[in-house]
C-alpha cells in the first residue's frame, strides 16, 4: 500500500479524529467527506507531516513520514490546498512549470520534454489561451485550475486536493473529476480528494473516507453511502413556528421540493393534509376530501382558499 494510517489519532490539543486504520494503493481514487470542522483538513496536514500526529503512524510508500525530509515527502506527495497564496508577477504558465522544480534547482532550466508536459497539462484544463496571463487577472475558477496543473506538472505519486472544485462551474468540475480519474486509472497515481459536492465526486471516486463523530469510515463508495443514511436523505429544515408540515409520501427530492415550496409560501399548519406524488400529478387529501394537482401553484392556490 502507498499510504497506511495505522492507529493514527488526528488533532491538535484535542483530538478530532481517532484511531484511523485505512490504506490506499496506486490506482486508487478516493473522495474525503465530512462536515466542516471534523478534521478534513488536518487530516491532510497530518499526511503531509504539516501537523504532528496524537497518537499512531503514517507510512508513506512503506516508509514513515516521521523518518522523511521535507523535499521527500514532497517529492511523493504533490497538494491543493482550498485556499493557496498567489505568487506575485507569475503568469498561469509559470505557476503550473513551478511544480517541475521540486526534482530541480531552481536556476535549472526546464528539459524540453518538461516544457512540453507543462504545455500538455495546460491544454487538459482548457486553459491555453491564459497561459501568459498574470494569475491576478484569472478568474477563481481559473486560478483553481492552475493550482491543480502545478501539482499534476510535479508528477508525485500522491495528490492531495482540498475542495478542488471550489469555484468551478459543473463543465469544469467534470473536467477536474475526469482528469483525476484518468490519472489514477492510467497513469497509477494515488488521488485522494476532499469535496462537499459529492454526489457529483462520488461518479469518479471508487473509495471514500467519510469523517463523523471522531471517526473515519472507509471503503467503496457506493457501500459508505449505502451505511449512512443520512447522507443520502435531504433534511427537511424548518424555519417558521407558524409552519406545521403535512405528511408527505414521494421520492426524497419530490419530498423535499414540496416541502421546500410550502414553508416558504403558507405559514399555516397543514399537518392535517397528505400528499402523495402519483408519478405524473399530486394527491392532496385531508379526511373528507381528495384532489389532484400538477403544479405547485395549482396546490398553494388550493391551500390558501382552504380554512
Amino acid at each position: 500500500m502507498f499510504l497506511d494510517l495505522k492507529n493514527t489519532t488526528i488533532g491538535y490539543q484535542t483530538p478530532l479524529i481517532k484511531g484511523v486504520n485505512t490504506t490506499l494503493a496506486l490506482g486508487d481514487i478516493c473522495l474525503l467527506i465530512g462536515n466542516n470542522g471534523v478534521g478534513k483538513t488536518t487530516l491532510i496536514k497530518s499526511i503531509l507531516h504539516q501537523t504532528p500526529v496524537l497518537e499512531g503512524e503514517i507510512f508513506l510508500n512503506g516508509k514513515n513520514i516521521k523518518t522523511l525530509s521535507s523535499k521527500e515527502i514532497a517529492e511523493q506527495i504533490a497538494v491543493v490546498f482550498s485556499k493557496s497564496p498567489v505568487p506575485a508577477n507569475y503568469t498561469l504558465m509559470d505557476l503550473i512549470s513551478l511544480g517541475k522544480y521540486i526534482h530541480y534547482p531552481y536556476y535549472f532550466e526546464l528539459k524540453t520534454s518538461d516544457k512540453q508536459e507543462v504545455t500538455n497539462i495546460i491544454e487538459s484544463l482548457n486553459l491555453t489561451q491564459y497561459s501568459n496571463y498574470s494569475l491576478h487577472q484569472l478568474s477563481d475558477g481559473n486560478l483553481q485550475k492552475a493550482f491543480i496543473g502545478r501539482a499534476l506538472a510535479q508528477n508525485s505519486p500522491l495528490i492531495i486536493l482540498d475542495e478542488p472544485t471550489t469555484h468551478l462551474d459543473e463543465e469544469n468540475k467534470i473536467i477536474i473529476l475526469k482528469l483525476l480519474r484518468d490519472l489514477a486509472q492510467n497513469h497509477n497515481k494515488v488521488i485522494l480528494f476532499s469535496s462537499h459536492d459529492w454526489r457529483l465526486a462520488k461518479e469518479f471516486a471508487d473509495k471514500m473516507w467519510l469523517i463523523h463523530d471522531e471517526k473515519l469510515d472507509a471503503g467503496i463508495t457506493e457501500e459508505i453511502l449505502l451505511s449512512h443514511d443520512d447522507l443520502l436523505n435531504p433534511k427537511l429544515f424548518h424555519f417558521g413556528e407558524e409552519f406545521r408540515a403535512p405528511q408527505i409520501i414521494a421520492p426524497e427530492l419530490h419530498k423535499e421540493m414540496l416541502y421546500s415550496f410550502l414553508q416558504k409560501n403558507l405559514k399555516k399548519n397543514l399537518s392535517a393534509y397528505k400528499f402523495e406524488w402519483k408519478t405524473t400529478f399530486w394527491e392532496v387529501s385531508t379526511h373528507n376530501f381528495q384532489r389532484n394537482y400538477t403544479s405547485f401553484a395549482e396546490i398553494a392556490e388550493l391551500l390558501r382558499n382552504m380554512h
